[in-house]
């Protein structure tokens, strides 16, 4: 379905919608049609343009181009007549937590421009739809995450909107609450035109009639999930994942964006594409590489053994040298043999030129004996 096949009877209709955020181009000509009473589920991974599209159907964000319509107003140029027909609940609910759940939509309930004794009767009506009539008289901070989420709900329908849009409602629920939630949705589907956001693809299949998938800011698959399956057995999951990973980049270049050379040159690149490797291939070459990463951890175990092997020898060495320089300075049996070995004293007694230093001449000269003017020299 594209924006081409709209009738009257569409609540919702999305023709070319782009928007640029500097050089980021986060839609890229936007089409989808929503009729009265669907529930959609508009699906698509985090950053694909699904916040941005719901800012701009529901006015918080002006579209770069492209048109928007909300039960039959422009949303550009008629924006608060299309966002009286819209009950918004965005991911982070806006919550006044100092106030009264029913002050609180009392107060959403003036600012709706709804008075009197309906005010009231909305405010009861919407809690008993919603499941908070039991909390009306709590602070909302005194709430837990389900019920504040309720809450926001309410605050979403209390103008019983044609539109109601729905930002990742059941994020940080527990599952109990997130079942409790579903069948409130599944109500106020009954008789509303509801666009779901969520990651929740199980809530998606249990609540909406059809699906859109945005990625990468352009539509790649809408329809029923019957439609969407291209096999019996296939699942939500393997739907989302072929229309998701298949996607083609964005250039967010618009200078390069159609490039013709760049064009040329991948239309008519003579070279052909590698063929994949087979999956015996892959795993022989796996071992391999596991196989050649086991041989270099043994060798440089080895190497490191060796390495050691080696220090622990020099060490060995230096302290063997130390012990044979300690052992002949302290050897007794050298020293006594020094002492008293008689070949040294007898050579040592009887050695001529030894006693040659007591020259008999020398000790006996009488001139230096019988000097007298040695003798007689004064002493100073």
């Amino acid at each position: 379905m594209t924006a081409s096949d709209h009738t009257p009877d569409d609540t919702i209709t999305v023709r070319g919608l782009t928007k640029r955020y500097g050089d980021v181009e986060a839609l890229r000509g936007v089409d989808f049609r929503v009729g009265a009473g669907e529930v959609v589920g508009f699906l698509g991974p985090n950053g694909a343009g699904k916040t941005t599209t719901m800012k701009i159907l529901t006015g918080f964000t002006a579209a770069t181009s492209g048109e928007a319509f909300v039960a039959g107003h422009d949303v550009s140029e008629e924006s608060h007549q299309a966002r009286k027909k819209i009950g918004y609940l965005p991911e982070r609910v806006p919550l006044y937590e100092d106030m009264l759940v029913y002050d609180y939509l009392n107060f959403i309930a003036e600012i709706q421009e709804i008075t009197g004794d309906r005010r009231h009767r909305r405010i009861l009506e919407v809690a008993e739809q919603t499941g908070i009539t039991d909390v009306l008289g709590k602070t909302i901070h005194q709430l837990s995450k389900g019920y504040r989420q309720r809450v926001g709900l309410s605050q979403a329908i209390i103008h019983e909107p044609e539109v109601i849009i729905l930002d990742e409602p059941t994020t940080g629920l527990d599952p109990n609450q997130i079942v409790e939630f579903r069948d409130v949705i599944t109500t106020i589907g009954r008789e509303k035109t509801v666009v779901l956001s969520t990651h929740v693809l199980q809530e998606v299949s249990a609540v909406c009639d059809r699906i859109i998938i945005i990625c990468q800011g352009t539509i790649v698959a809408d329809g029923t999930f019957d439609e969407l399956k291209q096999t019996p057995h296939e699942t939500l999951e393997d739907v989302f994942r072929r229309n998701t990973t298949a996607a083609p980049e964005i250039n967010n270049n618009p200078e390069t964006e159609h490039d013709p050379e760049t064009e040329t040159e991948i239309d008519h690149d003579p070279e052909p594409e590698p063929e994949p490797e087979s999956e015996s291939e892959s795993e022989t070459d796996n071992e391999t590489e596991t196989e050649t990463e086991h041989d270099h951890e043994i060798d440089n175990e080895t190497e490191t053994e060796t390495e050691i092997e080696t220090e622990t020898e020099i060490e060995t060495e230096i302290e063997t040298e130390i012990d044979n320089e300690t052992e002949s300075e302290h050897d007794p049996e050298t020293e006594s043999e020094t002492e008293h070995d008689p070949e040294i004293e007898s050579e040592t007694e009887h050695d001529p030129e030894i006693e040659s230093e007591h020259d008999p001449e020398i000790e006996t000269d009488p001139e230096l004996e019988t000097d007298p003017e040695i003798d007689k020299e004064p002493t100073q």
